[in-house]
């Protein structure tokens, strides 16, 4: 190898040399110059494994200098009297690096692995879609991208705290799932330590519990069998909050949508109503289908000839969401205005074969999978024209046998 004299290079010979071949400077290492010109160092030695004769580059002159080189070649001597191969140590290592970066992965890599792993054990499609949509939404922008090994406190409290008084069912549910796919990740290898998500003995001790009067309360609805014989009810009284309940039945809106509608939003030779974006939820202007029986109740109401179709008694207002409460409570039924979008929901799920994107839309709710509404451009409306029609023409049909539920009449 050499080991008899060290340091026989020096810069000068070094840039003097051109021809091609080795040049020895002590120890194993050599000048490597390659008949381009080049030059590298190379650091040659006998395997203690095999005993065979190996070189083992150490890096290009331009960038690896004499000392330096001097300092790599002593490194591996090092290593060869501790018994190792200088170049199978190195491979291992390599190995080892690529399979502990096999084990980085982010939080949603994991969380997408996670819904994969359990879904099959769900019930639906959508409780998976649900998981998908709340972890993308939230979680995504804060640590999606980040190792699962370094979502930490901080972290979890970053994503949680903007929502957790503000949407509280959906905050706790999305506390949930963090938690569990944190879980998931450590029993795979992917991270450890203890959950950042835990809630007890840990994350109750930084945010506030929620009392069940801040948690999401589903709106009383009636069972889409009995809104026929209600509807034939409310065309029996002449007051305009029957006929604005009638109508944001029929259409499946919002009350906001309905009570604050203008003239000026309706084409009724067209059987269309256009909700702007600004009376929205989602914040983007809805098409609506008038059926007949809705469009009757427009022409009626605007002969009022007043700002709002649905107008109060006090001049330029519109009626308040109040005032059809209180019709409900005098008629003595148990339900909210509210509540008839999922009696129209039910009905179109069990006694239709209409499309699921055509029922969400005619309820004007969003897409929650991303992908899915970029190529969505349309808001189907003529299939949302004969849903809107079917709707009416089952109010308006005369009730099964059983369906009735005597109704006591309202002042």
């Amino acid at each position: 190898m050499g080991t008899r004299q060290l340091n026989r290079l020096s810069a000068r010979t070094i840039a003097s040399k051109q021809e091609p071949g080795l040049y020895c400077d002590g120890g194993g290492l050599y000048l490597q110059i390659a008949p381009s010109g080049s030059k590298t160092w190379i650091f040659r030695y006998r395997s203690p494994l095999t005993r065979k004769l190996r070189d083992m580059g150490l890096g290009p002159l331009h960038s690896v200098a004499l000392s330096e080189a001097r300092e790599k070649a002593g490194a591996q001597r090092a290593a060869l009297k501790s018994g190792l191969d200088p170049i199978a140590a190195k491979e291992e290592g390599t190995r080892r690096k690529a399979v502990e970066a096999a084990k980085v992965l982010t939080f949603s890599q994991c969380a997408v692995a996670y819904i994969d792993s359990h879904k099959a054990g769900w019930k639906s499609s959508k409780h998976a879609d649900q998981w998908t949509n709340t972890i993308k939404t939230y979680a995504g922008p804060v640590i999606g991208a980040l190792p699962v090994q370094d979502v930490d406190t901080g972290l979890v409290l970053q994503v949680l705290e903007p929502i957790w008084s503000e949407k509280a069912e959906t905050a706790s549910r999305l506390r949930g799932r963090i938690e569990c796919i944190l879980d998931w990740a450590k029993a795979r290898g992917y991270r450890s330590g203890e959950n950042p998500a835990r809630w007890k003995g840990h994350l109750n001790q930084l945010l506030p519990t929620l009392s069940k009067k801040h948690r999401v309360k589903h709106h009383k609805a009636m069972p889409f069998s009995e809104v026929g014989a209600f509807v034939a009810r409310l065309r029996e009284l002449s007051s305009v909050a029957a006929r604005c309940l009638e109508f944001t039945i029929l259409t499946a809106a919002r009350t906001g949508e309905a009570i604050q509608a203008k003239p000026g939003e309706f084409d009724l030779n067209n059987a269309t109503w256009t909700v702007p974006a600004s009376r929205m939820k989602a914040k983007k202007e809805h098409r609506v289908p008038l059926s007949g029986r809705a469009v009757e109740i427009v022409r009626e109401m605007l002969k009022l000839e007043q700002e709002f179709v649905f107008p109060s008694t006090h001049r330029g207002e519109p009626i308040s969401n109040m005032t059809m409460l209180a019709l409900l409570d005098r008629m003595e039924v148990d339900a909210t205005v509210h509540g008839f979008r999922s009696s129209f929901r039910d009905w179109a799920a069990e006694r239709t074969a209409f499309p699921h994107e055509v029922c969400e839309m005619a309820l004007a709710h969003t897409i929650p999978n991303a992908a899915e509404a970029a190529y969505r451009r349309g808001d189907l409306f003529q299939k949302r024209a004969g849903l809107m029609k079917a709707w009416a023409e089952f109010l308006a049909a005369p009730p099964q046998a059983g369906e009735v539920i005597p109704l006591k009449s309202a002042a």
